[in-house]
This record gives structure tokens, C-alpha cells and sequence, in this order.
């Protein structure tokens, strides 16, 4: 389950740059369920979803859209822009 994206300057970059954004998501989740949850929530095609721990001990996953810029536009309704 997302719980909420993941803003910090080097994210903003990265989806200007990249066509990245980045969500905090539950402990357990999987690629697939996150890639699955996000193309049914907003109706975007998502290339792939990378996954890491941050240090607090929160997952963060790192998403590539496939479609040019999805990722600033899926950020400016979410209003991280």
C-alpha cells in the first residue's frame, strides 16, 4: 500500500530529470504490487519500481514512468509541485 510520495530535492530532480518519483510504501510490499497499485490509482504506465529501506526503517520505492513526463505531471496533481 502506497502511504505517501517521498519529496526531498534530489526527488524533485530526479522526476525532472529521470521521470522518477519516489513513495514511501508498506514494509511488505512487493515491485509488482506497487506497479499494479500506482497504474490502477492514477492510470499511468509504469516501466519499473526499484525498492529500498531508508535509514528510519521505512521502504521507499523509486518508480520509472514510461510515458514522457508522467512523472511531473503525476507530480503536480499530487501537488509536490
Amino acid at each position: 500500500m502506497i502511504q505517501h510520495p517521498y519529496v526531498t530535492e534530489k526527488a524533485t530532480l530526479m522526476a525532472e530529470q529521470n521521470n522518477t518519483l519516489q513513495f514511501i510504501v508498506d514494509v511488505n510490499d512487493t515491485k509488482d504490487k506497487v506497479k499494479k497499485e500506482l497504474e490502477a490509482l492514477y492510470k499511468v504506465k509504469v516501466l519499473s519500481v526499484n525498492m529500498m529501506l531508508t535509514p528510519k526503517g521505512k521502504k521507499k520505492a523509486i518508480v520509472v514512468f514510461e510515458e514522457p513526463n508522467a512523472a511531473t505531471e503525476l507530480a503536480s496533481r499530487l501537488g509536490i509541485f
